[in-house]
């Protein structure tokens, strides 16, 4: 490791520190001098090494340890030298940790993850506030990279505002796009946090929003920040005052055009069906790409703009014609991250989305494949709103097809290849069989399969054509093999979605391998899809019968589920299943007595003193099985169970929901409380994503309609 750069005197320093007595995410803290030297390093590896450490462990998703604080001395002084290589990322780090400090209670003792008590927070935003004044200067390097992240600073941390204001004020006139923005934030910010200087900066933010000499970008920024500052006299005017310089911000500005593609780093061109790291499954090293390109900022206004979004809040006409200007605007990287936030929107506000699930549907254009995966991608995690967008989806595949030939799905352009598995995923989660002879290759050809696999389960009328693939990929699986798993509980949950019988001798087979393997979930899994075929998997009956006595729980109570589809001996399942009661499956157990029915009436004792636990979910389950047990003499206990697990957690809902539209006249008292949730704006739902709440909303206008 090169520290040639670091003053000699700074590592004596470091060293004098009892770092040992300290500790961080995970363990002592003896690693950190070790961290902050490699900061100053010569070699951008080491550096970057530095830093990546340093957040993963002394940071920790941004928490704040004492040897967090026992660093801020040597960060400062690092900042300040001129023969620091990365200046800038080391004021971002003192940037993150004052923020975390300022989102802490300051009265709240923390403790540490060995359990010990800690006030860091308030030492680390005192030494911070000490040490404020050199921001002043920072903020007038001439290094950009430095200057960025001094202006939050000064925003946030000095405490003579008015000070702060006069010195933001100088930096706006000869600076780059981006350094007025975040110039124009930063007062906002002070103005936050000051009401001395609340008036001065709201006053020199409306200036500036009128101020027709400056580029839209800045004037769009004075307006939206100047709304953070006063959210409750937020008008009927500012929104299309928004709308009006989104208009207004040409494409040449940020050196794009109108039918542009989005600018971005040129993303590797890997080959299709490339592995990952040995042990490590494909969905996982998915989601950490994901992670990285969704981190990504396209064009300076964004994240203005999602500010401008929180403001709004659940004014949802108003931010779908912001939306609406932002999808539609001559620049490229404004409508690329303007999908990302219609998502957003449409994912947590419910109302008629139909225009933005269009506009969004126009950005799959077959010139600009980065863009397109953006879209598809959204409009795939959209279903069931993204109906609009059916047709422009089988029209990109289609035009993909004809472009670059029946085998795009393993095309080698990382981007191509990306776009098209995206849109090929949204048409299927659409249940579209025009996605099907691409679902069909990656099955065929194995290259990418599981993002196939991930949505086979959808195309429900092709059964007969995915089911024997599905099940020869799940006889391939190696249960021996951990990273496998994911990969084996995706087939089995696609097979039985497509609810082929044909796939129950590869599911049993599966339950074997599993359980020989002691990879109790997988079995589990196998064996609901089992029991969804009915007595069609009766030639299984002597494995499951041996498995409804295993040790693990979960596959105990899958098996004894199985036996009831199965064979539906009630005198056989229901003294299985009171015991499975007193489990972790209870549950499980408690619905499977319900679909018994009056014959598992000796579950009912028992059933009544699930009522009184502490658990919510344990409740729901428990009443609505006694609904399906007892009826109509349950039914008070039912629906007052049910009502105050539904106050309690809203990710009940659809839970209460199934059992009040199954008890009919009987959930009459329940009515004024299933009229007020259709009243409400944001999603609810078992994890309050769109097919939940969308259910909900189905059951809620049902029962209104029938009793």
């Amino acid at each position: 490791m090169v520290f040639g750069i670091v003053p000699r005197m700074m590592i004596n320093e470091i060293d004098g520190v009892d770092w040992e007595s300290m500790g961080h995410a995970y363990g002592p803290a003896c690693d950190v001098p070790g961290w902050l030297k490699g900061m100053a390093s010569a070699d951008p590896g080491v550096r970057d090494e530095a830093f990546s450490d340093f957040y993963s462990a002394a940071h920790h998703q941004g928490d704040v340890y004492p040897c967090t604080a026992a660093s801020l001395p040597f960060l400062f002084e690092m900042a300040d030298s001129p023969a620091t290589p990365d200046r800038g990322s080391v004021i971002e780090l003192l940037l993150s940790i004052g923020q975390e400090c300022l989102d802490m209670d300051p009265e709240v003792v923390y403790f540490t993850p060995d359990g010990t008590e800690s006030r860091a927070h308030v030492d680390a935003l005192a030494l911070i506030g000490e040490r404020a004044e050199v921001f002043v200067r920072w903020v007038m390097d001439p290094d950009e990279e430095v200057r960025r992240p001094a202006i939050e600073c000064l925003g946030l941390f000095l405490a003579d505002s008015a000070r702060a204001l006069e010195v933001l004020g100088s930096l706006l006139a000869g600076s780059g796009m981006v350094q007025r923005l975040l110039v124009v934030r930063a007062v906002a910010t002070v103005a936050l946090r000051d009401a001395a200087v609340h008036g001065a900066a709201a006053g020199w933010l409306d200036t500036l929003a009128g101020d027709t000499a400056q580029v839209p970008e800045v004037r769009l920024a004075a307006l939206v920040h100047r709304v953070r500052c006063t959210p409750g006299e937020l008008g009927d005017a500012v929104v299309p005052a928004a709308v009006g310089l989104i208009r207004e911000i040409a494409p040449e500005e940020t050196g794009g055009d109108d039918d542009a593609p989005c600018r971005t780093e040129a993303e590797p061109e890997v080959a299709a069906g490339t592995a990952p790291s040995p042990g490590v499954p494909p969905q996982i090293a998915a989601a950490f790409e994901d992670l990285e390109r969704h981190g990504r900022v396209h064009a300076p206004t964004t994240s203005l703009l999602e500010a401008f979004h929180t403001v709004l809040d659940d004014r949802v006409l108003e931010r779908t014609a912001l939306l609406t200007e932002q999808l539609r605007s001559a620049d490229p990287g404004v409508r690329y991250d303007a999908i990302r936030m219609a998502r957003e929107l449409i994912g947590q506000w419910r109302g008629d989305h139909s225009g933005l699930v269009v506009l969004v549907a126009e950005c799959l254009r077959p010139e600009d494949p980065y863009t397109s995966a953006a879209a598809a991608e959204a409009l795939g995690a959209l279903v069931p709103v993204s109906e609009p967008a059916r047709d422009a989806l089988a029209a990109y595949v289609e035009a993909a097809r004809a472009e670059h030939g029946p085998g795009v799905w393993a095309a080698r352009g990382r981007l191509v290849r990306r776009a098209h598995q995206e849109a090929v995923r949204a048409l299927a989660c659409l249940g579209d069989l025009r996605a099907l002879p691409c679902v069909l290759e990656a099955l065929d050809e194995g290259i990418d399969a599981w993002r196939a696999v991930q949505v086979a389960g959808h195309l429900g009328e092709a059964a007969g054509d995915l089911t024997p693939r599905l099940s020869k990929l799940l006889a391939e699986v190696d249960f021996s093999d951990a990273s496998q798993s994911m990969s084996a509980n995706a087939l089995v949950s696609a097979l039985k979605e497509l609810a082929d019988p044909a796939a129950g001798p590869a599911l049993a087979s599966a339950v074997a391998a599993a359980v020989r393997e002691e990879q109790w979930h997988t079995a589990a899994s196998a064996l609901k899809a089992l029991a969804s075929f009915g007595p069609g998997s009766a030639f299984a009956l002597d494995v499951i019968r041996r498995l409804a006595d295993a040790q693990d729980v979960t596959v105990r109570a899958a098996a004894t589920a199985a036996l009831w589809e199965l064979e539906g001996d009630a005198a056989d399942v229901v003294p299985r299943l009171v015991e499975l009661l007193d489990t972790h499956a209870d549950d499980e157990a408690a619905a499977v007595l319900g679909r018994i029915g009056p014959a598992a009436a000796p579950a009912l004792p028992r059933l009544r003193k699930m009522l009184t636990a502490g658990y919510e979910w344990t409740r729901v389950y428990a009443a609505a099985s006694l609904w399906d047990i007892g009826g109509d003499a349950e039914a008070p206990a039912v629906v007052e169970t049910l009502l105050a697990a539904w106050a309690e957690n809203d990710s009940t809902s659809n839970h209460v929901l199934a059992c009040l539209s199954r008890m009919g006249p009987a959930a009459r008292p329940a009515l004024p409380r299933v009229r007020e949730e259709l009243t409400l704006l944001r999603r609810s739902g078992r994890f309050r994503d769109i097919p939940n709440d969308e259910d909900l909303l189905a059951a809620c206008r049902s029962i209104t309609t029938r009793i």
